[in-house]
């Protein structure tokens, strides 16, 4: 595997990404199995198909405003679609042939990706990239409304695995982990996202 493959839960029709929210938010959306008021959809929101990276993020669920986990089953032609439309947050010479035409793309840029280091369960850096994609208000309403299958609550997990590291248990943590594989690209897609060898 290479150091910027998508690495995801996904079957053939769907793929999972992970966000954290405080309770008002995540709770309603479980509730009504797609994002509602409170959630905003005039707001950038970020989607991660890396649970160890939001946990990173999140304090294993216990950072302010960061509360709960949600697992969000969305379609994965509304995942392909988004990546079809992004631009890198930073100009990658490997993507763009000057910093003048990433400057003009990200200037009217719908969907943005960012590679960040990926973490172990025990918040190690890797040698491999975790990728964020970033929704602008402009497509959020496709996410929320056409994209999204099923919302899970995976906080009680997420204090689970962190209670075993809490315990020194590695391994048992890793056992709960979701599952997560690389996830294929068509050379397209790949040469837009920078996930390329």
């Amino acid at each position: 595997m290479g150091e910027f493959d998508i690495r995801a839960d996904y079957d053939s029709e769907t793929i999972v990404v992970y966000q954290a929210y405080r309770p008002a938010i995540a709770k309603a959306a479980v509730a009504a199995q797609r994002f509602v008021a409170p959630y905003s959809l005039s707001r950038m929101t970020w989607i991660k198909p890396s649970f160890r990276w939001l946990m990173h993020r999140s304090g294993w669920a216990s950072k302010p405003g960061q509360e709960h986990a949600l697992a969000v089953r969305i379609t994965r032609a509304g995942w392909e679609e988004s990546l079809s439309q992004a631009v890198l947050t930073s100009p990658d010479p490997r993507v763009y042939g000057s910093h003048q035409q990433w400057r003009d793309a990200f200037a009217h840029a719908v969907v943005r990706v960012q590679w960040d280091p990926e973490y172990s369960v025990r918040d190690e850096k890797l040698d491999h990239r975790s990728i964020q994609v970033g929704l602008s208000r402009d497509i959020i309403g496709r996410y929320v409304n056409d994209w999204t299958v099923e919302i899970r609550d995976l906080t009680s997990l997420a204090h689970k695995i962190s209670e075993c590291l809490r315990r020194g248990d590695v391994e048992g943590a890793q056992a709960l982990l979701p599952p997560e594989k690389p996830y294929p690209l068509d050379a397209e897609l790949a040469r837009v996202i920078g996930a390329l060898p």
